[in-house]
């Protein structure tokens, strides 16, 4: 099987915005003090979706580490609804996405790099690989969808893309 090398680049709203968004508290984001001036809040971060007669769900989803080179040879994708991944371990994690549509080709992978203390929502019918969780295994707070009709669609690339060890 052919391999493309995918480099990641830094997470950032401008770079994921064709995917979804990034959960992320910022000052590029609307914010607010409440509770007495205890607590600031980071509002309306994501939009969740859960798709037609579906319902929104929270779950934890643990990742076990992965190693780096990582050969990406699958991608699915959620068509229904959105899937948000948030992080709980505050350890950085691997994002790998291709638009929604068609099945991707490698050139279309797109891969991030993300920080402990950032989170994404993919949108509907964007493809994705599921966690991937470096050094460590990492809790993940997961806002998705139950509901009917099948809402999981998975592919196997045929050129598969390879993440190499990252530098540092």
């Amino acid at each position: 099987m052919t391999t493309l090398t995918l480099i990641p680049e830094a997470l950032t709203r401008e770079a994921f915005a064709p995917f979804g968004e990034l959960i992320e508290a910022s000052d590029a984001v609307r914010h607010f003090t409440i509770n007495a001036g205890n607590t600031e809040r980071y509002h309306d971060l994501a939009r969740i979706e859960p798709g037609p007669d579906g319902r929104v769900i929270v779950s934890i989803f643990r990742g076990l580490p992965r190693s780096l080179p990582f050969r990406v040879e699958m991608m699915e994708r959620h068509p229904l609804a959105s899937q948000a991944f948030i992080p709980m371990s505050g350890l950085p994690y691997l994002v790998v996405v291709a638009p929604a549509g068609e099945p991707p080709r490698g050139r279309e992978l797109r891969v991030f790099l993300a920080g402990g203390g950032q989170g994404v929502n993919y949108g509907p019918g964007v493809w994705h690989h599921p966690l991937l969780a470096l050094d460590a295994v990492c809790d993940f707070v997961v806002v998705d969808r139950s509901g009917p009709g099948p809402n999981c669609d998975e592919v196997v690339l045929e050129v598969a893309g390879v993440i190499p060890a990252l530098p540092g």
